[in-house]
Protein backbone atom coordinates (compact mmCIF):
# COMPACT_ATOMS: atom_id res chain seq x y z
CA UNK A 1 0.00 0.00 0.00
CA UNK A 2 2.75 2.43 1.00
CA UNK A 3 4.74 1.74 -2.19
CA UNK A 4 1.73 2.40 -4.42
CA UNK A 5 1.09 5.69 -2.63
CA UNK A 6 4.73 6.75 -3.08
CA UNK A 7 4.58 5.75 -6.77
CA UNK A 8 1.43 7.82 -7.29
CA UNK A 9 3.05 10.81 -5.56
CA UNK A 10 6.13 10.50 -7.75
CA UNK A 11 4.00 10.19 -10.90
CA UNK A 12 1.97 13.30 -10.03
CA UNK A 13 5.13 15.23 -9.19
CA UNK A 14 6.85 14.36 -12.46
CA UNK A 15 3.67 15.03 -14.45
CA UNK A 16 3.30 18.48 -12.82
CA UNK A 17 6.94 19.38 -13.35
CA UNK A 18 6.67 18.26 -16.98
CA UNK A 19 3.65 20.49 -17.57
CA UNK A 20 5.38 23.51 -15.98
CA UNK A 21 8.56 22.89 -18.00
CA UNK A 22 6.58 22.56 -21.22
CA UNK A 23 4.63 25.76 -20.51
CA UNK A 24 7.80 27.74 -19.76
CA UNK A 25 9.51 26.40 -22.87
CA UNK A 26 6.49 27.38 -24.98
CA UNK A 27 6.47 30.82 -23.35
CA UNK A 28 10.14 31.41 -24.20
CA UNK A 29 9.62 30.28 -27.80
CA UNK A 30 6.54 32.50 -28.27
CA UNK A 31 8.30 35.51 -26.73
CA UNK A 32 11.32 35.03 -29.00
CA UNK A 33 9.14 34.71 -32.10
CA UNK A 34 7.09 37.79 -31.19
CA UNK A 35 10.26 39.78 -30.56
CA UNK A 36 11.66 38.86 -33.95
CA UNK A 37 8.38 39.69 -35.70
CA UNK A 38 8.18 43.09 -34.00
CA UNK A 39 11.78 44.03 -34.83
CA UNK A 40 11.35 42.89 -38.44
CA UNK A 41 8.06 44.63 -39.24
CA UNK A 42 8.30 47.57 -36.81
CA UNK A 43 11.97 48.65 -36.62
CA UNK A 44 13.00 51.28 -34.11
CA UNK A 45 12.76 54.88 -35.23
CA UNK A 46 15.92 56.59 -36.43
CA UNK A 47 17.51 58.88 -33.83
CA UNK A 48 16.70 62.56 -34.22
CA UNK A 49 19.27 64.75 -35.95
CA UNK A 50 21.51 66.96 -33.82
CA UNK A 51 19.92 70.32 -32.99
CA UNK A 52 20.97 73.31 -35.04
CA UNK A 53 23.24 75.93 -33.42
CA UNK A 54 20.34 78.41 -33.21
CA UNK A 55 18.22 76.08 -31.10
CA UNK A 56 21.26 74.98 -29.07
CA UNK A 57 21.39 78.44 -27.44
CA UNK A 58 17.75 78.17 -26.41
CA UNK A 59 18.39 74.69 -25.03
CA UNK A 60 21.26 75.99 -22.88
CA UNK A 61 18.99 78.66 -21.40
CA UNK A 62 16.34 76.01 -20.72
CA UNK A 63 18.89 73.71 -19.08
CA UNK A 64 20.16 76.52 -16.85
CA UNK A 65 16.60 77.34 -15.78
CA UNK A 66 15.85 73.67 -15.10
CA UNK A 67 19.06 73.31 -13.10
CA UNK A 68 18.11 76.35 -10.98
CA UNK A 69 14.64 74.90 -10.32
CA UNK A 70 16.11 71.55 -9.28
CA UNK A 71 18.64 73.20 -6.97
CA UNK A 72 15.87 75.20 -5.26
CA UNK A 73 13.76 72.06 -4.82
CA UNK A 74 16.70 70.25 -3.21
CA UNK A 75 17.32 73.19 -0.85
CA UNK A 76 13.66 73.22 0.20
CA UNK A 77 13.69 69.49 0.76
CA UNK A 78 16.83 69.62 2.93
CA UNK A 79 15.60 72.61 4.96
CA UNK A 80 12.15 71.28 5.81
CA UNK A 81 11.57 70.35 9.47
CA UNK A 82 11.78 66.72 10.41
Amino acid sequence: MQEALMQQGLDITLFGMGIVFTFLLLLVICTTVMSRVMTRFFPEAEPAAAPSPASAGQSTVGNARLRKIIEEAIKQHRNRPK
